[in-house]
């Protein structure tokens, strides 16, 4: 086991801690955790448990590249099926845009 966090010197403890992926909860883990900068790191064996629960819940696989295309004097970014059903996101449902910054853009679902 770590002794000392390899970010901040910071001293490791083990606990359990809850894993979320995309705001929904997988449950609580094992973890060695750092007590000055918090980072949270898994063994192999609780990271391959991990995947197995969002595979399950059918979180796995979400992150997908799209391709920015042209409507008419606009562009537009397309979604993929399978993220358009997780956001339960259908063809007119208005959305709220804005920039979080240059490189990245948030789209909230009224």
């Amino acid at each position: 086991m770590r002794t000392k966090c390899e970010e901040c010197g910071g001293a490791i403890v083990k606990k359990d801690v809850e894993f979320s992926l995309y705001e929904e909860s997988l449950g609580k883990f094992p973890a060695q955790v750092c007590t000055k900068c918090g980072e949270k790191v898994f063994d192999e064996q609780t990271s391959d448990k991990i995947d197995e629960i969002a595979k399950q819940k059918g979180l796995w696989g979400l992150e997908a590249k799209a391709k920015v295309t042209r409507v008419g004097s606009s562009i537009a970014v397309v979604i993929n099926k399978r993220l358009a059903e997780f956001l339960h996101v259908k063809q007119g449902r208005e959305v709220l845009v804005h920039p979080l910054d240059k490189k990245r853009l948030v789209v909230e679902f009224q």
